[in-house]
Formats: C-alpha cells, sequence, structure tokens
C-alpha cells in the first residue's frame, strides 16, 4: 500500500491536513496537496504520539489520526467507477471521501431509508442485496457497526418488504433516522468493504455511462465521470437533445488539440443536458456538469479539482 508524502495530492491529504489543522498541529491551506508544511505538522504529529518521525503517513500514523480506520490507498489507485462514484456522491451529499459513500435519508419519498451513493432503498427493493452482501462478505465488520444492534439488522434485511419498510419508519422522526441506527448507517457507508459494494452495483450506470461515451466521441476519464453524473442525477439524453449536441459539435474548430477538442465536446454536452432539466434544477445540473467538463468548478458552495482531489484526469481512459 501506498503511503502519503511530500508531492502526494488527493482527498486523502485533505483529510490528512483538516485533522492535522484540528489537533493544532497544522496552520497551513488544506488544499490536497502534501507540502513541506504538511511533512512538519506530520513529523510534530508523529514526535507527539511515539511514532518514528518520517514525516510520511504510512498505516500507523493513519491508524493515529483516524483511530480504527484502516488507511485507504491514494485514490488515483482506486479504479475510475470508484473514482466517478466518489465524486457524484460528493455532489449528492455535499462532503467528501468517505463521507460521500454514506448519504442517508428517511422516508421522505415513501421508500422507508435511501442509502449510499445511489441512493438504495427499500421501497423499490434495492437497498436490501447491498446490506445482505455486505453481511454476508464481511460479518466481522457489519457486526463492529451495529454493535448490540447486528441480530436485528440481520433479521431486517432478510424480512420481506412489507416489515421493511415498517422497521425503516419506526426508527426515524420527520425523515430522518434516530441513533444509533443513523450513525451506524453512515460509519456502515464509510467502510471500504462497504463502499467496494457499491462500487460493485453501480456497474451498469459505469457502463452506460461508458457507452455514451463512444456515442458522443469522447474519450477521457473526464467524458465518463460526466456521462456518470448524467446517468446518475438525469437518467438519460433524449434524442432532441442528442440532436442539439451533435450539431453544436460541428462548429467545434478543427484547429486545436485532442484535448482541446474534447473539452470542447464536454462543455457542449453540460450544457445541452442541463438546458434540457426541469426549470427548477437547471443551473444546478450545470454547475455539477461544467465542473466536470472544466475539470474545476464549484458546485453547492465546495470547491472541486477534478485531478488533485478526485483523480479524475483529461487522459483517456
Amino acid at each position: 500500500m501506498s503511503n502519503y508524502g511530500l508531492g502526494s495530492q488527493g482527498a486523502e491529504v485533505n483529510r490528512i491536513q483538516t485533522r492535522l489543522k484540528q489537533l493544532g498541529n497544522y496552520a497551513g491551506q488544506v488544499d490536497g496537496i502534501y507540502t513541506a508544511s504538511t511533512e512538519t505538522a506530520v513529523k510534530a504529529f508523529q514526535t507527539a504520539h511515539s511514532i518514528g518521525v518520517t514525516g510520511v503517513v504510512g498505516p500507523q500514523t493513519w491508524g493515529a489520526l483516524f483511530p480504527g480506520e484502516t488507511m485507504p490507498p491514494p485514490i488515483v489507485d482506486h479504479p475510475l467507477i470508484y473514482r466517478c462514484l466518489a465524486l457524484t456522491g460528493s455532489y449528492e451529499t455535499d462532503s467528501p471521501i468517505p463521507d460521500c459513500f454514506a448519504g442517508l435519508s428517511g422516508d421522505f419519498d415513501g421508500q422507508g431509508i435511501s442509502f449510499g451513493v445511489l441512493q438504495w432503498n427499500f421501497g423499490q427493493g434495492r437497498l436490501p442485496p447491498l446490506l445482505i452482501e455486505m453481511d454476508t462478505k464481511n460479518p466481522n465488520t457489519l457486526k463492529n457497526v451495529c454493535g448490540s444492534n447486528y441480530t436485528t439488522f440481520q433479521s431486517i434485511i432478510r424480512a420481506n418488504k412489507t416489515q421493511q419498510m415498517a422497521w425503516a419508519r419506526s426508527i426515524q422522526i420527520k425523515n430522518r433516522l434516530n441513533e444509533p441506527w443513523r450513525s451506524q448507517f453512515t460509519a456502515l457507508g464509510k467502510t471500504q468493504e462497504f463502499q467496494d459494494i457499491e462500487v460493485l452495483h453501480a456497474t451498469s450506470v459505469f457502463e452506460k455511462a461508458k457507452a455514451w461515451c463512444h456515442e458522443y466521441g469522447v474519450f477521457t476519464e473526464r467524458a465518463v465521470a460526466l456521462m456518470f453524473d448524467i446517468g446518475t442525477q438525469n437518467g438519460s439524453i433524449s434524442a432532441a437533445t442528442k440532436a442539439l449536441i451533435t450539431a453544436d459539435f460541428a462548429h467545434i474548430p478543427a484547429s486545436g488539440t485532442a484535448e482541446t477538442k474534447e473539452v470542447a465536446r464536454l462543455r457542449i454536452i453540460a450544457n445541452r443536458r442541463a438546458e434540457a432539466a426541469n426549470p427548477k434544477w437547471i443551473e444546478d445540473v450545470r454547475a455539477r456538469k461544467l465542473t466536470i467538463a472544466n475539470g474545476a468548478g464549484t458546485v453547492h458552495g465546495n470547491s472541486y479539482q477534478l485531478d488533485s482531489q478526485y483523480g479524475i484526469r483529461l487522459v483517456a481512459f
């Protein structure tokens, strides 16, 4: 497993800096870039905790910074589907990695409980398979998360839909889950084991995103992320919108690099899909889609740098 040191970038470095700032070891900018000031702060933390002073965050230092957590690999080491899921999840939850995998909603839409990046739920029967898979593959992790509620949880996820919906509604008030269930669901979403299951169950959306990339002649990781977010937030691209996109493509100058033309195509797709959305949500859709097309931007007041934070680059996928 890779360590985090000088030159490392991404969401994990952002978390390291945030934690060190909370602990009073770091006074620099939280920007997800591991510079000399971050290294100095890590050394101070390691000294205070009797850890070998290297200035590098390895498994031992990570465990001291984040008790009970296993150190994740750098974001760029994850497969592209994970990175796309994390970005879309951050849009949906206004939270960075790993919290973006733990989106949680109550019964506001009549679905009982909705959970995870793609809001799998009890009402449509889409959530229980993920939870059963978690219990089957990683029972010890689930036991640690649920504690004394583990047996109840095991029973509910294998019950019929009527029982599941009744239980879901019994543990929430005004569509907000009661404790300890709320914290336990959130903790579950932050485990690497459940994130891996989310990735597996997002495969169909990811494959559709790649197919759209081929259909529209775009080829980069950014393109896949854009199409994945369209598939998640908007569902599809209509024939009428596709015709407008194709017409706009014809006006892209023939001169320029492949990367310049790619960004131009992605901006066209982003704008046209936004304009096809419900008028109430056009600007929200436009902001998140153009942030992907441009590689950077602001969504819901949060600043995004796709390359450094999510490992989503303007390179062929």
